[in-house]
């Protein structure tokens, strides 16, 4: 009798499990990639509206390290970790106040800026922010001739009565109010056509000091993200060896951004940033939309100066919130 073997069949990978390591691949993949684009400054085309997201994704990251370690996959889970520190590493510092913020001994003025949406936001609440928080400087964007008569009626002149305007219908206006006298002062139309208002003050006790209110495009579409970049690359860079300067108002970005990255790298700190408010949205919902917030206002000021506090503030009838900033100036 002859007896004959055959060699064992092998078993068919089970259906179930391979879907589930694909399910599990499709978790971790895309934060991975996100990550990477983001930490190399790879902000092009449609991805800079996405990076504005960032932070979410960042907590999102959470979610497939926990899984991949709960079902022992574990270079899923090597992936998932590394993508969660670099996340770590770029997100959560905004969230920690700094432990260098600039000097902190000096003279002491707290500075404001507000997103008007075309001019409707509440005049009266504005004007009592300025009044409530002792502010010297107000920076506002989206500034129009009716805004300037409503603050007017509310009593702002009042309170600062030195001012570089250029009001305009639509959402091209700025303004620039100070308790100081304004020297040098102006207003410049960025690519976008947007106005921004500047000029130089000298707070009692202190050397004079540059502020603009800063109103870059907004990334609205793929067809405008290089004249989005053009003006962030516009924006004054700090000059050591010209007076301290303080850039405040709607940005337009985030600190995930590389443009405005290398703007606050030439010698900025983003008062939340520094304060550990760095993650607070101040543009989404605000007006009844359903975007998530993000964080598109900033106060920037020169490494010279210190930043005490940064606050934000709803503001009814804008789809923006207001940042008030301590900041500490150097005596004279």
């Amino acid at each position: 009798m002859t007896i004959t073997t055959s060699a064992p069949v092998a078993k068919p990978v089970p259906v179930r499990r391979t879907a589930w390591l694909v399910f599990l691949w499709l978790l971790v993949l895309p934060g991975a990639v996100w990550v990477v684009l983001r930490v190399g400054g790879w902000d092009r085309g449609p991805l800079v509206q996405l990076f504005a997201f960032t932070p979410y994704v960042a907590a999102w990251s959470v979610v497939p390290l926990a899984v991949a370690l709960a079902t022992r996959r574990w270079l899923a889970a090597a992936v998932a970790a590394v993508t969660l520190a670099l996340f770590g590493v770029t997100v959560l510092p905004r969230a920690l106040a700094d432990g260098d913020r600039g000097p902190q001994t000096g003279v002491k003025m707290h500075v404001m800026t507000s997103n008007m949406l075309f001019g409707g936001a509440d005049a009266a609440q504005i004007v009592q922010l300025v009044r409530d928080n002792d502010v010297a400087v107000l920076a506002l964007q989206e500034f129009t001739p009716t805004a300037q008569t409503r603050l007017a009626e509310a009593g702002l002149g009042q309170l600062l009565p030195y001012s570089s305007l250029g009001p305009e219908y639509g959402a091209g206006g700025s303004g620039l109010y100070s308790r100081f006298p304004i020297t040098n002062p102006g207003i410049r139309v960025n690519g976008g056509f947007f106005h921004q208002a500047y000029g130089t003050i000298q707070p009692t006790g202190a050397g004079p000091l540059t502020l603009e209110s800063a109103h870059p495009l907004a990334p609205f579409s793929v067809d405008v993200v290089d004249r989005w970049r053009a003006d962030l690359e516009a924006e004054p860079r700090a000059d050591p060896k010209g007076p301290p300067r303080i850039l405040l108002g709607d940005f337009n970005a985030t600190l995930d951004h590389q443009p405005l990255r290398e703007l606050i790298d030439s010698g900025y700190r983003d008062a939340a940033d520094a304060t550990g408010n760095g993650l607070i949205g101040t543009w989404g919902p605000y007006d009844g939309g359903a975007i998530p917030p993000v964080t598109i206002d900033h106060v920037l000021v020169d490494n010279r100066l210190g930043v005490v506090a940064a606050d934000i503030h709803d503001i009814r009838g804008s789809d923006h919130r207001s940042i008030i900033a301590e900041v500490v100036l150097p005596k004279a």
